[in-house]
């Protein structure tokens, strides 16, 4: 018997028992399944390309995020930086505005003082005005309180017993004030 009348009877001899047929069409169905269609690849690389977008969208985000948190801080570091420097300057303007309280006559001391003043306010440093302005916890510490002598007086503030300042718009000292009650 040739090769190929063997395979014919071979192949013939399997489609009469139904047990051999089944086997031999498992493999087919199987390689069937295991191979994804181009839809099913199609759907897959999509749900892969959203998830990649979505995971590029969310450390872009962060990334900003933390730029923009570095540029306000660096910002507030430039404008801010001197703080404790001026904080340890304003006893000694007190102390001046005291010497010029007491001796006016002498030019030189007002000279100084306007020169350091004038440089401080350069550097972003501003007095507060308070004296007859509503008490405003957020701005004056009330040292006493005292009788107002008009009704429109209360709440207000009658004395500064130390003068207050701001930083560039924000408080660096408490003014320390007598308020009417």
């Amino acid at each position: 018997m040739s090769k190929k009348e063997h395979n014919t009877t071979a192949a013939e001899g399997l489609n009469e028992d139904p047990v051999a047929q089944e086997v031999v069409d498992q493999p087919q169905e199987n390689e069937a399944a295991a191979e994804p269609t181009a839809e099913d690849k199609l759907q897959e690389m999509g749900e892969k390309l959203a998830t990649l977008n979505d995971k590029y969208l969310r450390l872009y985000s962060e990334y900003e995020n933390y730029r923009k948190r570095t540029n306000i801080e660096k910002a507030d570091l430039l404008l801010n930086g001197s703080r404790e420097m001026m904080k340890s300057i304003l006893p000694v303007i007190d102390d001046f505005e005291r010497a010029l309280a007491v001796k006016n006559d002498d030019e030189g001391v007002q000279l100084i003082y306007n020169k350091m003043m004038k440089i401080l306010e350069q550097k972003g440093l501003k007095a507060m005005e308070v004296k007859g302005e509503k008490f405003d916890e957020a701005l004056h510490e009330a040292v006493t309180q005292i009788p107002a002598q008009a009704p429109e007086q209360k709440g207000t503030v009658i004395d500064v017993i130390e003068k207050g300042y701001y930083l560039n718009d924000k408080v660096l000292r408490y003014a320390k004030v007598v308020v009417a009650c």
